[in-house]
């Protein structure tokens, strides 16, 4: 079967660049190939002004792609570039999923994403790539909570 192909934006600290490559290919091994035109530390921007990197560099980048992917770690809920990232993408009607790295299924959530999230999902191929297509809109947090119905009103960037 051939790999699907869908443009998505990470949001991550750059801590966990190394984990998206690992997200990549775990969805991968699920036939689907993830454009990611996130900022990582192998490509990075050299700008300083924050106005320039977000209308500029970071806006850009979320309109592309087709879904928001917020990669969660200890450090996410705490990092104010996630949280922009998010509530931007929510603004431009963009999905958005939270993905829990390996390991990290402990970790609280950004206020964004728990607020503009439209599926969480934990470190398993079948159900981030399920995610990313729209055929689920689970939100199970890390303490077992059942799933929630969310209703998100989207609009056009």
């Amino acid at each position: 079967m051939k790999n699907q192909i869908r443009n998505i934006f990470v949001s991550h600290i750059h801590e966990d660049d190394s984990g998206i490559a690992d997200l990549k290919n775990l969805a991968k091994a699920h036939n689907m190939e993830l454009r990611d035109s996130s900022i990582r530390s192998s490509n990075p921007n050299n700008a300083t002004n924050h106005d320039y990197i977000k209308s500029e560099i970071l806006g850009p980048a979320i309109r592309h792609a087709g879904t928001l992917v917020v990669y969660i770690s200890p450090g996410t809920k705490n990092s104010d570039w996630v949280d922009w990232e998010i509530r931007y993408a929510h603004r431009c009607g963009k999905r958005i999923v939270g993905v829990y790295g390996r390991g990290a299924a402990d970790c609280d959530i950004p206020d964004a994403l728990d607020k503009y999230g439209d599926a969480l999902v934990g470190w398993d191929g079948r159900r981030i790539v399920a995610a990313i297509r729209g055929e689920i809109d689970d939100w199970k947090k890390s303490n077992g909570e059942p799933p929630r119905p969310r209703q998100i009103k989207r609009q056009p960037c």
